[in-house]
């Protein structure tokens, strides 16, 4: 059974007390009854409380200011007051009340109909407020556990594939006929295209749970962007990627994880782009306080898909229905770069037929740019 909502009553005058928990009493209702503003800050230290019910005029301590010391602490701050009082309606009076926090007023003699459907209202109302912050606990604890299983399916799935991409290596090695080695070309291609979907399954897992932190040093961004080409170059072939360099091309970041940026936005390109057409690279350090890396491609990406690009899971359907990603690589990327303090921007020209992606990096990092 659920514990009961309490409701506390305020009145220094013990019939009225008696009168208002007659009113008042039903199941699932328990009535905190003070007598003092003194009492009630005791009961209110140990009990959680839907509404209050304040009488105004109290020797010691008035409602009023009980109503403000309610109001100071976090812990009774969004307690509705509703103010009991036999004085007359003046306006003065009622402004003091609101001011002190009071959500109405109620006039002695009270009507009692009019007391049981205020308090049937707040009780309502803080059901409600039970049962989202209920809602919102298992939904956080779903998502933490969703994180979590990302984040050990991923790492769980690094062996086995590494043992796929081994054996794939050792088939030619082991026979000379032809079927082999196509096979285990594919076998080869299709685990390491699994391999990077891993990969961008533990940066979200790492990027919901907040746990990623940059470790930064003074890189050549330009060479940086090379070495991600060379890992693109296909064996025996002319290079898609090529990398252009203007101006100091140094800046401070995370080597690691910039360079993730630069391979996912590459690696969207040359999926996307045309295939007869280089992927280029340009690094621009003639600003002396940011760099520009832009990331270009022949293809064009439809106006529906630009404002979403960002997002997770936002995917081409025909990159999705062959299997290609999980459509995180540019929200991942996204998410990098904001983290060293720079922003990403994309740009398709329909009459050009081209996509460019602009990357704007301080040199200084992060906590460079937040200073200057």
């Amino acid at each position: 059974m659920s514990a009961p909502i309490n409701i506390l009553v305020v009145d220094d005058i013990p019939q009225n007390l008696t009168a208002i928990e007659a009113l008042l009493a039903r199941p699932g209702l328990a009535l905190l009854k003070a007598s003092s503003g003194a009492q009630a800050l005791e009961l209110l230290l140990v009990h959680e409380v839907a509404l209050a019910l304040v009488d105004v005029q109290m020797p010691e301590m008035d409602g009023f200011e009980l109503a403000e010391l309610m109001r100071g602490s976090e812990r009774t701050r969004a307690i509705p007051l509703i103010f009991l009082t036999a004085a007359a309606r003046e306006t003065s009076y009622s402004f003091r009340g609101y001011e002190a926090g009071a959500v109405d007023f109620l006039y002695k003699p009270l009507d009692p109909q009019v007391l049981v459907s205020k308090v049937n209202v707040f009780v309502e109302l803080y059901q409600q407020k039970k049962q989202l912050s209920q809602q919102l606990e298992e939904l956080r604890r779903a998502l933490h556990m969703n994180e979590m299983f990302m984040a050990v399916l991923g790492h769980d799935l690094r062996t086995p594939l590494s043992v796929v991409m081994n054996g794939a290596m050792l088939l030619p090695m082991m026979t000379d006929h032809p079927k082999v080695a196509v096979t285990a070309q594919r076998i080869g291609s299709s685990a390491k295209r699994m391999t990077q979907m891993v990969d961008q399954l533990l940066d979200l897992a790492r990027i919901r749970s907040g746990e990623m932190q940059l470790a930064t040093a003074t890189r050549d961004v330009a060479e940086l962007c090379r070495a991600i080409a060379d890992e693109f170059q296909a064996p025996d072939k002319p290079s898609r990627v090529l990398v252009e360099a203007s101006g100091d091309p140094v800046a401070l970041v995370d080597s690691g994880i910039f360079a993730q940026v630069i391979s996912n936005l590459v690696g969207n390109a040359l999926q996307h782009g045309a295939p007869d057409h280089a992927v280029m690279v340009h690094v621009d350090g003639r600003d002396p306080g940011r760099l520009l890396i832009a990331v270009s491609n022949r293809g064009v990406i439809p106006a529906a898909q630009l404002a979403g690009i960002f997002e997770p899971f936002q995917h081409r359907s025909e990159a999705r229905k062959s299997g290609q990603g999980l459509g995180l690589g540019l929200y991942t990327a996204n998410t990098f770069v904001r983290a060293h303090g720079g922003d990403i921007d994309v740009g398709s020209d329909e009459a050009l037929g081209t996509t460019v992606f602009t990357v704007t990096l301080p040199r200084r990092g992060a906590a460079g740019r937040a200073a200057a």
